[in-house]
């Protein structure tokens, strides 16, 4: 394939997908990381994308989020090495939230085989991958449909989740910073992430290293609220996601990290840069009395139940 032909695949792919990772681009177009950064760097000279973090985006700050069909085709190894690994967190007996995205999906699928589980979500697709699961039980939000990612988003999900109390919340989006937190394009959607957070003792972020560094429009969970960001390890160039994911340490955020080529591992940040990280967090600390044990408490049971009947 000749450099042009190669560029403008390149310029498509960043187009379609508004942030595309030097690694899917190098797999799409057939060669090599090296040749791609180059190819990359050529596109940012001309102002028809930006380099960011391992990665391209469309040019201009914020990125734009993606539809649900470019999403799913994306940083697939990444995705199910995170949630195989994050499946992990969760034990038998425990009520939950799940958040939409594809890789809560990828976690979802992972579920199934947890007896006992209670499982809250508003994305359609979370809800498909448990609906044979006999041993979960699945309890669905209100709201209005959002096409573009399957999810139940408005007040009437905001409503639904009010007074309900699980242990975890299992959330995705479209960019993670260490300054702002988790971050998404949609308006809507961060604002049911956010009901979703304020139900849950604990927060845990499922984020690929292409999101690592890259902020969106609007916040849905601060830093401060981050218990634990479950990730793949970034390449070896990527110095920025590599500074951004000590950076999330340094603030007290749990890191786990899937092995080399997207098997499963659980080391803390890359050997390398791995720092001294703090005990467990106990809870949101805008809720300092909200600590929930492992096991739901029959409190929890009620508050599910009343939302099925809502």
């Amino acid at each position: 394939m000749f450099a042009a032909e190669r560029r403008q695949l390149i310029l498509e792919m960043v187009r379609a997908n508004g942030a595309v990772s030097l690694r899917e681009l190098a797999r799409v177009v057939q060669t090599s990381e090296v040749t791609v950064r180059r190819d990359v760097r050529a596109l940012e000279a001309e102002g028809l994308l930006d380099r960011r973090h391992g990665g391209a985006v469309l040019p201009g700050g914020f990125t734009r989020e993606s539809g649900f069909p470019q999403k799913s085709h994306l940083a697939t190894a990444e995705k199910t090495a995170i949630a195989d690994l994050a499946a992990g967190l969760v034990e038998e007996g425990e009520a939950i939230v799940v958040g939409a995205g594809t890789t809560t999906q990828e976690l979802a699928r992972r579920l199934a085989r947890v007896p006992g589980l209670t499982v809250v979500t508003n994305s359609l697709l979370v809800a498909q991958a448990l609906a044979h699961a006999n041993r979960v039980e699945v309890v669905m939000t209100g709201g209005t449909l959002r096409g573009s990612n399957y999810a139940l988003v408005g007040s009437g999900a905001e409503q639904s989740l009010q007074g309900l109390r699980v242990s975890k919340a299992f959330l995705s989006g479209s960019g993670l910073t260490a300054e702002r937190g988790l971050s998404t394009s949609n308006m809507l959607s961060a604002s049911v992430d956010r009901a979703l957070v304020q139900a849950a003792a604990e927060v845990v972020v499922l984020a690929d290293h292409t999101k690592l560094g890259t902020d969106t429009m609007f916040q849905t969970v601060p830093t401060d609220l981050i218990t634990r960001l479950v990730t793949d390890e970034p390449p070896g160039h990527d110095d920025r996601a590599a500074t951004e994911l000590q950076a999330l340490a340094d603030q007290g955020v749990q890191i786990a990290v899937t092995g080399a080529n997207g098997n499963p591992g659980g080391d803390q940040v890359p050997p390398a840069r791995r720092p001294q990280l703090p005990g467990p967090r106990r809870g949101n600390p805008l809720r300092p009395n909200s600590v929930l044990a492992d096991q739901p408490q029959p409190s929890e049971r009620a508050r599910v139940a009343d939302l099925r009947r809502r």
